[in-house]
């Protein structure tokens, strides 16, 4: 990457381009930030007074800090720019300190500020909701245009991503580093000799108030950006998963082994699980080879087989032993016996409406304007404490090895209670930096625990949680078809090594989409084959009643779950995934083929896996393996994947 920072006109990213492309900025134009303090309105531009550091971090990553003060209000600035040896990959955002002798209100905290030359260029955004995960959006960009999330999840409404494709094919790919509201603006530069385009951005400033005392500092969340060609979005996904993987993402032995897990959920769901169907199932389980069995929902609250897992959230304390006897340690005992690992649901941060804790404690609630907004404030330093100490006993008293975090709720704006150690409009904001706060502390006490990061499926992924937690849950949905559009969408800003999903489950509640029989006797060893291989391309797992499966369904899950073990997930784990096709689309959209290519990086193995969709063409599929990568022919024959296609003999 060439990357270069101006200084003459001001703080700001003078030059930004891969090798000898076209720059993406306009030299000497436009903010790299933009703080709104007390009504006064602070740019890159207008500050004064600038100091430069440069220092490498301990995970590699090479950072600049430029420091720059103001004196109306009395501020310091500080930019922070991270860069990463070979990768072309840059991150940066925004702190501040209030450096006067009283408070200052800060309003707008912009990590992002680059200025583009007027050109045409192609926006890509994802769309997302409930089961409609990483819907893609392709159109000409046109100023002014904002993408934005105000629900309180980062991928409620919209995922926090963008790409960027230029008429030369340069590719400029970001992301936004938060969990809460963020935003991502495109508007004309009103100002220089040059017309251009201003792309700022990070945490969002609606709803968002910071009231900083003498001495205080706020850091902004980081926006990350890569940089590509072709055309290709792969050049940038690539940089950006290999990023995480050697700087982002934290590690722990049974995470990195991309364990096979089984989940009780859609197929018992809370009303029909109990002691005796997971045990029998955990027994089944270890036959077929799965490593973590997952009990999710249903096991705590009041001691009676008719209370709502959604009524009594909170309730963490009380184990449902009408359900589960002899508590959760034994059925830990008997997974641990049968060497598995034993995961445990849990929605820390979620206060259902019936929950007992919510009556003893009423300091730990967030509240908007006097209302209960559904959630345990982490904002709170009691409420934080308080999740500290739950998710300690799931660990030391249930035994834990993997904890599933789910939050099924949008906090809006968040909290404005001001009794709660933070002020009115910065609740949402404290509440997320107390998250990841509480997620790195108990990683820090227990670091062979796993922590799953899911959000009523997939509507809070996003780089803030991919740094804290080791895997994400994609959606709730898991039919096939979705299940590829997920990989396609999630794969442009996460690593496939991190994204979980089932493989069409057996749900007993109604989905239009979710009608997996695997005792269907029209069922057909190739559909099950079919339905498990789509399932590989990331961490998977299945929920599925396992007891009463026919011995041949067995049989095939038996064998699918080692081919995974053995064949496919060293290249999910380390492997560059490239996409073949373009994105298959549910609901009988999008391509009708589906195709991608793991390569090692090295470039010593590769893997495709290539599915035919409802629709599709059946007489095959003609790709080209990824033009651009270097391939051995033979002992000392290199080609590129397009001299290869291109030349059938070799």
């Amino acid at each position: 990457m060439n990357f270069a920072l101006s200084d003459d006109e001001g703080v700001g990213i003078e030059r930004l381009a891969l090798g000898n492309q076209v720059p993406w900025t306009i030299e000497g134009c436009g903010p790299a930030f933009t703080v709104v303090a007390d009504g006064t309105t602070v740019t890159g531009q207008s500050v004064s007074s600038r100091e430069q550091t440069t220092r490498a971090r301990d995970d590699g990553g090479v950072e600049t800090i430029i420091r720059s003060r103001c004196t109306q209000p009395a501020l310091e600035i500080g930019w922070h720019i991270r860069r990463y040896p070979d990768l072309p990959v840059v991150e940066t955002w925004v702190s501040v300190t209030n450096r006067g002798q009283a408070s200052v209100t800060i309003d707008r905290l912009d990590s992002l500020g680059l200025t583009l030359a007027q050109r045409d260029y192609e926006l890509l955004s994802y769309t997302s909701g409930w089961g409609l995960e990483f819907d893609e959006v392709r159109r000409p960009l046109t100023v002014p245009t904002s993408l934005e999330t105000l629900r309180g999840r980062s991928s409620q409404g919209m995922h926090p991503f963008f790409a960027l494709i230029r008429s030369d094919g340069a590719v400029l790919s970001g992301a936004v580093a938060w969990s809460g509201n963020w935003v991502i603006r495109f508007e004309a530069l009103e100002t220089g000799p040059t017309p251009g385009i201003v792309v700022s951005g990070g945490l969002h400033d609606i709803g968002f108030a910071k009231l900083l005392s003498p001495g205080e500092t706020v850091e902004a969340p980081p926006v990350v950006l890569a940089l590509g060609y072709g055309g290709d979005l792969d050049t940038t996904s690539i940089a950006m998963a290999r990023a995480a993987r050697a700087h982002w993402a934290p590690r722990s032995e049974l995470a990195s082994r991309l364990p096979v897990e089984w989940n009780h959920w859609w197929t018992y769901e809370d009303h029909s699980i109990n002691e005796s169907v997971f045990l029998s199932n955990v027994a089944v389980a270890a036959d077929l080879g799965v490593e973590v069995c997952t009990l999710d929902a249903g096991w705590f609250g009041p001691s009676d087989t008719g209370s709502q897992w959604t009524d009594v959230r909170g309730d963490w304390d009380q184990v449902n032993t009408a359900r589960f006897p002899h508590g959760l340690r034994h059925l830990a005992d008997a997974v641990h016996d049968r060497g598995m690992r034993f995961g445990l649901w849990c929605e820390i941060e979620a206060l259902g409406p019936k929950a007992a804790i919510a009556q003893r404690r009423p300091d730990l609630p967030a509240m908007r304007d006097g209302q209960p907004l559904g959630y345990v404030c982490l904002g709170n330093p009691a409420g934080w404490q308080w999740a500290r100490e739950v998710l300690e006993r799931l660990v030391t008293e249930h035994g834990a090895d993997w904890i599933k975090l789910d939050f099924n709720l949008d906090p809006g704006l968040g909290c404005n209670r001001t009794d709660h150690g933070h002020g009115p409009g910065d609740g949402l904001f404290e509440h997320y930096t107390g998250y990841y706060r509480l997620l790195e502390d108990v990683r820090a006490a227990h670091p062979d625990l796993v922590l799953e990061n899911c959000s009523s499926g997939g509507l809070r992924i996003d780089l803030g949680l991919l740094r804290r937690t080791h895997l994400t849950f994609l959606s709730d949905p898991d039919w096939p078809e979705h299940g590829l559009q997920l990989l396609w969408g999630a794969s442009t800003m996460l690593p496939p090594d991190q994204l979980l999903h089932w493989g069409y489950s057996e749900w007993h509640g109604e989905h239009r989409h979710q009608k997996f029989d695997p005792r269907d006797p029209g069922l057909r060893p190739h559909q099950l084959d079919y339905y498990r291989r789509i399932a590989m391309l990331g961490c998977t797992g299945f929920s599925l009643g396992l007891p009463d499966l026919p011995e041949w369904v067995r049989e095939r899950l038996r064998h699918h779950v080692r081919v995974y073990q053995e064949l496919v997930r060293p290249f999910v784990r380390t492997g560059d995934l490239h996409r073949l096709t373009g994105a298959p689309r549910r609901f009988g959209a999008g391509e009708r083929w589906a195709a991608v290519q793991y390569a090692q990086p090295d470039g010593s193995a590769h893997l495709v896996l290539a599915f035919r969709l409802h629709g599709g063409p059946g007489l095959g599929l003609t790709v080209c393996p990824d033009a651009i990568r270097p391939y051995l022919v033979d002992t000392e024959i290199r080609v590129t994947g397009k001299t290869l296609y291109e030349t059938p003999e070799l």
